[in-house]
């Protein structure tokens, strides 16, 4: 195919043939008990280095709690896939976690600009459904997957894609690449023990996300019984034999909310706002982060009880969701 353009982004590509090769050697088929700890699970699944995707934002079922247990335990130069930067991003770069984010939406914060405008942390800048795209053409299995989308962007020129001919019409068409990330981080309403989740309401990519990660981390508010997943399979949104742990997190998405089950802390978001706009965004970290020596001590100590039945009491429970 005779390309056209194509964007000057860094992009991160393997070879569909050799990650389909890992697949099949390193995920397992058969009911194993998953959980562990938030420390276990980073501490085993998360190294230096690593591609990290996730599914949604801070906002809503974001993987909040995770998030802040890889800052805990200091990873380094992490490349992050970012469907919105909002909370987290700016928090993993407050902390120096990582160095590279491909972007959907780029959320507004002095910190994560200042870090880019100093080249601290590379920028490449897709959106949220070419970035959708990428990790379901890595879940198939095939080297990218064509697109109108970005055709009439400047997004295009910040890009990884390219502008080919299309061998059929010959019209422009643009081509995104598989994107296959070491580690994926999604946050589920529910999931077994083996690691049969479920997400009710918005989504952006939760199953495109763990159909492509190499190893996939799940945090989930509850773990019920696996007899009630198999009586109601069509609920299950992930499968099991596409994780690789399952982390017990109440509140797993605080200070986002869950849809039908917590609302967001608009409190605590203004605390973090005020002092981020301050510069002292480390002061927020060792309150929340480094202070704690896990997510459930974090509620117990800096959130506390009444405030999260509060955040319960405030959710719309939204037919559909259960």
């Amino acid at each position: 195919m005779e390309t056209l353009h194509e964007g000057a982004g860094e992009l991160r590509f393997t070879d569909p043939d050799a990650v389909r090769a890992w697949m099949r050697d390193h995920k397992r088929r058969e009911f194993v008990d998953k959980t562990l700890s938030d420390a276990d699970a980073v501490r085993r699944f998360v190294a230096d280095g690593d591609y990290v995707s996730f599914d949604f934002s801070s906002f809503t079922r974001g993987p909040l709690a995770l998030i802040r247990e890889i800052i805990r335990q200091g990873r380094r130069d992490l490349w992050y896939c970012a469907k919105f930067t909002l909370m987290e991003s700016t928090l993993l770069a407050a902390a120096g976690a990582v160095s590279r984010i491909d972007v959907g939406f780029m959320g507004l914060g002095d910190t994560l600009n200042r870090a880019v405008e100093e080249g601290k942390i590379k920028v490449t800048e897709w959106t949220n459904g070419t970035l959708t795209l990428r990790h379901m053409a890595g879940g198939m299995g095939v080297p990218f997957l064509p697109t109108r989308a970005l055709l009439g962007t400047d997004t295009l020129k910040y890009s990884g894609a390219k502008v080919v001919r299309d061998p059929f019409g010959g019209k422009p068409i643009a081509l995104v690449p598989a994107v296959t990330p070491d580690v994926g981080l999604i946050h589920v309403h529910q999931a077994d023990v083996y690691g049969n989740a479920r997400c009710f309401g918005p989504g952006v990519s939760p199953l495109e996300t763990a159909a492509a990660s190499r190893k996939v981390i799940i945090s989930t508010d509850e773990i019920i019984d696996h007899e009630d997943i198999r009586k109601d399979p069509s609920k299950t949104t992930i499968p099991y034999y596409m994780v690789d742990a399952v982390v017990y997190a109440p509140f797993g998405a605080y200070p986002g909310g869950l849809p039908g089950v917590y609302e967001m802390d608009f409190e605590h978001f203004a605390e973090y706002n005020t002092l981020e706009r301050q510069g002292q965004l480390k002061g927020y970290l060792d309150k929340y982060v480094y202070s704690v020596g896990s997510h459930l001590e974090m509620l117990e100590k800096r959130v506390g009880l009444a405030r999260l039945n509060d955040l319960r009491r405030r959710a719309t429970v939204k037919e559909g969701y259960r």
